[in-house]
């Protein structure tokens, strides 16, 4: 049993996809990776407007009901403010600056926003907690490696309109899922049914919001909504 086995094939597939999206990217004018930025931003939000609305309605009788409405309220309010206070947005983006001048790429304009779109999109779900804690226990890397096929994709395309920024998308994977992994044993008894439910459902509000970001540039700051997520698992730990 290899610990940790899940998050590496994770990581080695964002950086396949990213260096194949890169590669073809090259030889599209600027119009065509712009069209492309914008159908890829398209595509994520509904990735995530569909995770929403799957996590929210629910057929009861011969009528749709919504639920979740208050936890969604709060979890926002309270994890924008947190996130605010902390700045994660702007942190997010120093460290995309320093990753930009630190790999050379300087003159890249489109490095940062590559960097923070991408990890945004590829970092926040269930499927990075709930495989990572399957790795951590039981060594069972297959959600991870499934989660990671997928995030090939994503990277690829976004990586070939928005440049070799989106490969540096892995380092935040490999932090994340990496502790998660580590402290998988800790975790385990908070991560029921209700919390997994309220981190997919907050989680995929996010990426939504990144994906409005790819069509509309500056329309939300995702990073400083992040703590939103610790909060939708505390409230289903509380209420």
């Amino acid at each position: 049993m290899v610990i940790g086995l899940g998050t590496l094939i994770n990581v080695i597939c964002i950086v396949a996809g990213g260096i194949v999206g890169l590669l073809g990217g090259r030889f599209l004018i600027p119009r065509m990776q712009e069209t492309i930025m914008k159908a890829t931003g398209l595509c994520v939000l509904f990735v995530g407007l569909g995770g929403t609305l799957e996590r929210m309605l629910a057929i009861e009788g011969d009528h749709l009901a919504s639920g979740g409405t208050a936890m969604m309220i709060v979890s926002f309010a309270l994890g924008s403010a947190i996130g605010e206070a902390i700045d994660l947005d702007n942190r997010f983006v120093q460290l995309g600056e320093w990753l930009k001048r630190a790999t050379g790429n300087a003159n890249d304009s489109r490095f940062v926003n590559g960097f923070v779109s991408t990890s945004l999109t590829v970092s926040i779900g269930a499927m990075a907690i709930v495989g990572s804690i399957q790795d951590g226990i039981l060594g069972d890397w297959s959600t991870l490696a499934l989660k990671g096929a997928l995030d090939a994709v994503i990277v690829c395309v976004m990586s070939a309109s928005l440049g070799r920024g989106c490969i540096f998308s892995a380092l935040p994977v490999a932090v994340i899922q990496g502790c998660i992994t580590l402290l998988a044993l800790p975790l385990r008894p908070l991560m029921t049914d209700a919390a997994l439910a309220n981190l997919a459902l907050v989680g995929s509000m996010l990426i939504f919001c990144v994906g409005v970001n790819l069509i509309w540039e500056k329309t939300f700051k995702p990073a400083n909504m992040l703590p939103a997520v610790v909060i939708a698992v505390a409230w289903a730990l509380v209420m």
